[in-house]
Formats: structure tokens, C-alpha cells, sequence
């Protein structure tokens, strides 16, 4: 009995000088159980996910205007201007001789041409926007209830904790 009892408190050595003491030790011994039966309680949990979806598409594209632009320029040309005056007087020279004045007339004229320019710049991105979700959805659950019919001996182990 001595080593039974040092089984439990290996610290101390415990020393029994009368071998011929009888002591009564309650052990609990496990004896099969028959009638054993268990019952699996369930409940019900939200998986929560998300997906990304498409709710549409922004197209980004330039058009062509076309206008009349008018623009004032001021040009010059030159005007020939002929003055006639009488005169009265004596010339050696004959009638019939040619004579020939050239007089160069000119004249400004506009001329157009087109250039590109870059007159500005549009940007496009996309930025995410949080926000929050209310999720309601019923879930449901299973307890064990337990009724009693006259008076056995039942020990609940969770009440025990």
C-alpha cells in the first residue's frame, strides 16, 4: 500500500511501519456504459464573402469641333495713279517715238497655315470608396434541455465548472 499511496505525491516518501493496516481507498473504476447515448448540438453561422463585380464602364474619347474662326488682318497693296495734265510746248522729238514706263505694282495677300497646340490635359483614374454594409440574416442555434421524471441522480457536468 505504501507504493500505491507514492504514486500520488512523489515528493515525499511515505514510510507505513505496520505492515497489517487494512485502509478502504475509493477508486473509481470505469464500468462500461451501456447505455451511453449523445446528442450533437448544432448552430447555424454567416459566412460573409464578397465579390467584385462590374456595374459599368466610363469611356474617355475626344471629339472634333470644328468652327469658323474669322481673324482682321490688315494688308497694303500699291494703287498705280495717273495723272494727266495739259501742256503746251515746243519737243524735238517725232511722233511715234516708243516710249515705255514700267511701274512694279505689288500687294500684301494673307496666307494661313494651321499648327497644333496642346491646350490642356484631362485625367482619368479610379479611386476605391469604403463603406459599411448592414448584414441582418436570422441564424439558429441548438441547446440541450433537459426534463427530469422523478427522482434520479443526475449530475451535470457543465454546472460543475
Amino acid at each position: 500500500m505504501a507504493r500505491f499511496f507514492g504514486m500520488f505525491n512523489d515528493d515525499e516518501e511515505t514510510k507505513v511501519t505496520n505492515t497489517d493496516v487494512d485502509v478502504d481507498v475509493d477508486v473509481d473504476v470505469d464500468v462500461e456504459k451501456v447505455d451511453d447515448r449523445k446528442i450533437k448540438l448544432r448552430e447555424e453561422q454567416l459566412d460573409v464573402y464578397k465579390n467584385v463585380v462590374q456595374t459599368g464602364e466610363v469611356h474617355l474619347h475626344k471629339d472634333v469641333i470644328a468652327e469658323q474662326k474669322t481673324v482682321h488682318v490688315p494688308v497694303t497693296h500699291e494703287q498705280v495713279v495717273i495723272e494727266r495734265r495739259t501742256l503746251n510746248e515746243p519737243s524735238d522729238e517725232p511722233v511715234g517715238l516708243e516710249e515705255t514706263i514700267t511701274i512694279p505694282v505689288s500687294e500684301e495677300r494673307v496666307n494661313v497655315s494651321k499648327r497644333t497646340v496642346v491646350t490642356g490635359e484631362v485625367e482619368v483614374h479610379k479611386r476605391g470608396i469604403a463603406r459599411t454594409e448592414e448584414v441582418n440574416e436570422t441564424v439558429r442555434h441548438e441547446e440541450a434541455r433537459m426534463v427530469v421524471e422523478g427522482d434520479p441522480d443526475v449530475v451535470d457536468e457543465a454546472e460543475l465548472r
